[in-house]
């Protein structure tokens, strides 16, 4: 892939969000409204409403959808495929479709995070599964395995697979997967989407070179977390 032509960065709310702040917006107004009838202009009317205008204003956070571009030459990269915080970056036995070990890096989304997700390489979708499961916290370990999660399999430009699987956590009760078996996928599109503190995971072949630490921040479509190893002539 070549430059990515730059183009004006903005920001809007997700569609996933849009009944979620309806319904809670109604039942706001509609308990603030008893809440004055019963007791006017009260410190509990105030105290109630102060409350509600923060859990909301979070919400509104949540459901950010940021349109961003890539500035650069995609071809090798992998860029994070959401915003959150690095929690591991390990060696692992993969048994599920690699049969062999593969590098992990993982990604944890909290609440304030925008939980918007992106392809993490240009290339092509080769299939999505989904798996039903438990809802462990999403930073332990056993949540790649045991909670609910969508894998993506995707294949870049050089043929190299990379796995990349959305996880629910103790909070989020659902995935959602816009990736499509045998369609095309780039950097720059969503991937999906995941309601409240969730995580990704991003299974790498070994070689592939990190870019990111422990406990690093990173911004979705934006921060390249690794580097493939370039295939040999």
């Amino acid at each position: 892939m070549g430059k990515r032509i730059k183009k004006i960065k903005n920001i809007r709310l997700h569609r996933e969000g849009t009944n979620t702040l309806l319904y809670v917006g109604i039942a706001i107004a509609a308990i603030a409204t008893l809440l004055w009838y019963l007791t006017g202009n009260s410190i509990v009317f105030k105290g109630f409403l102060l409350i509600m205008v923060v859990v909301y204003l979070i919400l509104i956070n949540f459901f950010r959808c940021p349109i961003r571009y890539f500035q650069g030459d995609t071809e090798g990269i992998v860029v994070a495929p959401a915003d959150g915080r690095v929690v591991v970056i390990e060696e692992v036995e993969e048994t599920e479709y690699f049969h062999d070990r593969r590098l992990m890096v993982s990604i944890f989304m909290s609440l304030f995070n925008v939980h918007a997700n992106w392809f993490p390489v240009d290339g092509r979708v080769k299939f999505v599964k989904h798996f039903n499961g438990n809802f462990h916290k999403a930073w332990l370990p056993k949540a790649s395995e045991e909670n609910e999660h969508a894998d993506v399999m995707l294949e870049t430009d050089d043929g190299v697979d990379i796995l990349c699987r959305q996880i629910a956590g103790a909070v989020a009760r659902r995935i959602v997967t816009y990736a499509k078996d045998e369609e095309d996928c780039y950097i720059d599109e969503h991937l999906g989407f995941i309601k409240f503190g969730s995580r990704v995971d991003v299974f790498l072949p070994l070689g592939t070179e990190v870019c990111v630490s422990m406990g690093q921040s990173t911004t979705g479509d934006q921060t390249v977390i690794a580097r493939l190893k370039k295939a040999e002539a």
